[in-house]
């Protein structure tokens, strides 16, 4: 049970980090289409380069961020019914329906490891004026769908410990550590 919880918890706090560090590429890209909107429309002189890194600062910053928003249960739900089912009937749902996340990041890790490799061993560029490289924004790809699919197998083994027990595996050995805690001051 606490290697479940450790495992749960590590890649919970992997996306976190990432999540966190990930969210701060909002800032480079305020800047840049600030800057593009002083020079294009109060200097003339609109750059090459701006439009094109904020797409790609953009690009890394929505696939980085994948497994952080699965761990804070930040993607769109329809949840007319499922927000008041019981937590376990929740869980049963997240079981059910769990193959059809897994076939949707395992074919995103597949085949953007497979892109992300193709542009790597090519070294490919943009094919604009400025030819900035590709292949750093294309292995954001298969980092991200790791990622995502780590946090939802951590996901998964949760909604299994909720409905075999009632309790997530990080419950039961916080728990157990607690239980094991009090015996030792008695």
């Amino acid at each position: 049970m606490n290697l479940l919880a450790a495992f749960t918890r590590g890649i919970t706090a992997v996306n976190g980090r990432v999540g966190r560090w990930v969210s701060y590429l909002v800032w480079p890209m305020f800047v840049l289409m600030f800057l593009e909107v002083i020079f294009r429309y109060g200097l003339r002189s609109p750059t090459v380069w701006t439009h094109e890194l904020t797409q790609m600062l953009f690009g890394a910053y929505a696939v980085l961020s994948g497994g952080y928003l699965i761990a804070r249960g930040g993607h769109v739900n329809v949840d007319i019914l499922y927000s008041r089912l019981p937590r376990r009937a929740r869980a049963f749902c997240d079981v059910l329906t769990s193959g059809a996340f897994f076939l949707f990041a395992g074919t995103v890790l597949y085949f953007g490891a497979s892109m992300a490799w193709d542009s790597l061993s090519r070294l490919e560029h943009s094919q604009s004026a400025w030819n900035p490289p590709l292949y750093p924004v294309k292995l954001t790809i298969p980092l991200g769908a790791l990622l995502l699919l780590l946090q939802g197998l951590a996901k998964f083994v949760d909604d299994l410990m909720i409905l075999l027990r009632g309790e997530t595996a990080q419950d039961v050995a916080g728990a157990q550590a607690l239980a094991e805690g009090m015996e030792e001051t008695l």
